[in-house]
């Protein structure tokens, strides 16, 4: 969208001016700008950093401000898109799991469609991931090989994914609520003029309408939420990792990869320098069997070389609550929760951690999940399947020392 004042009808009586709430409007002299007028000497003048609230739009008694909606593009009818996709992240060459876990549940919900499912691969030197995608479910991969599609940026990503829903027309495309997934499903949905559904913790098929139907917690995860898109496709969504479970390889699969060019056509305003990884984390906190979390419990930053004592004796991730991390204590990459990490371990350990409803969406998918806390009233009780009534700096050692003993 863009803003404009039409200077023949502009009075320059600078009521736009006082609506503004950004103070990006001012009043200047045709004569001093060399653009004398017969009918009136001052005109207004909209600066960068206008948000296009319009206030100065409803506050201007002469109609000479207008603001100019894109136009959209023609669309084709709903019942010509088909097919579910899943987009197929990467880094370093290496489908992530998220993806995966996705073709597990795309291949439940397009079974039950009647559709395929298909995934979509953007990278350089990737074409080797394609054959794992058709074992873990998928009938057809989309491969889209560039330079400049080796690491992730919002640009490229966008035009090819842009291009190919434009070209292929899917019914549904579902992508990991990852960084990379985050960054760039809501520019894709923007471009296409479609809806989009984050971090959706359940899915599934309107049997009477064939809808997906997308469930994401609201209110802080006080309600489920389910959501469709029924006048636009294709239908979007975003799901957080370790929400679904992937489906066991099958090597016998057989399946089409349809390579697409887009070169000449890719072009970015930012480009990876560098990648630092987080030397922090000496086991991958998503992928870990067992997790040792802390919380404002452990009191400060000191305290959570106790933390990392309890993980390294168990062979653990460590993790943290948002309190901890808002507090900078611990990273965010450790950060489990509703704006953090989505983490299923086979046993979760929270040591002074309240358990707010923002922390228990991001681990209560977890197989075992044990709380020590000295307070009997905490949240986390609620979840757990073991609770230790006590003071962390107690219990954490004594849990310790018998370990080690073992």
């Amino acid at each position: 969208m863009s803003i404009r004042v039409d200077l023949d009808k502009c009075s320059g009586c600078g009521l736009c001016v006082s609506s503004c709430p950004f103070d990006v409007i001012t009043i200047r002299s045709r004569q001093e700008d060399n653009k004398p007028h017969p009918r009136f000497k001052k005109y207004a003048v909209i600066e960068e950093g206008c948000t296009l609230c319009g206030a100065c739009v409803s506050a201007c008694p002469l109609d000479a401000i207008e603001i100019k909606k894109a136009e959209k593009k023609a669309r084709a009818p709903v019942s010509e898109y088909t097919g579910l996709w899943v987009f197929a992240e990467q880094k370093e060459g290496e489908v992530q799991e998220v993806a995966l876990e996705l073709l597990g549940k795309g291949r439940e919900l397009a079974d039950r469609r009647g559709c395929a499912l298909s995934a979509v691969l953007l990278g350089n030197g990737v074409e080797k991931e394609c054959e794992k995608l058709i074992f873990h479910g998928a009938d057809r991969v989309y491969l889209v090989e560039d330079p400049a599609l080796e690491h992730f940026t919002d640009e490229p990503y966008t035009e090819v994914l842009t291009g190919l829903i434009e070209e292929e027309k899917p019914e549904m495309i579902l992508m990991g609520a990852t960084t990379i997934g985050r960054a760039f499903a809501s520019r894709v949905a923007a471009r296409i003029w479609t809806g989009l559904t984050a971090d959706c913790t359940e899915l599934d098929i309107d049997s009477e309408r064939g809808l997906l139907l997308q469930t994401r917690p609201a209110f802080g995860g006080n309600i489920m939420a389910t959501i469709i898109t029924e006048k636009h496709r294709p239908q979007m969504a975003t799901v957080r990792h370790k929400v679904f479970k992937p489906l066991e390889p099958d090597t016998s699969r057989k399946g089409e990869v349809q390579r697409k060019d887009f070169k000449g056509k890719l072009s970015s305003r930012t480009r990876i320098l560098e990648v630092i990884r987080d030397k922090t984390q000496q086991v991958n906190l998503t992928d870990a069997d067992i997790i040792v979390s802390g919380g404002r419990g452990v009191g400060k930053p000191e305290n959570f070389a106790l933390i990392n004592e309890f993980a390294e004796v168990l062979g653990a991730a460590v993790g943290a609550s948002r309190a901890a991390v808002d507090s900078g204590w611990m990273p965010y990459p450790h950060q489990v929760g509703q704006t953090g990490r989505t983490v299923a371990p086979k046993l979760y350990i929270a040591a002074g951690i309240s358990g707010a409803i923002q922390h228990q969406v991001g681990m209560r998918s977890s197989d075992t999940i044990v709380a020590i806390n000295k307070d009997p009233h905490a949240p986390i009780f609620d979840v757990a399947n073991y609770g230790i009534v006590g003071d962390i700096f107690e219990v954490i050692p004594a849990l310790i020392k018998e370990l080690k003993k073992k």
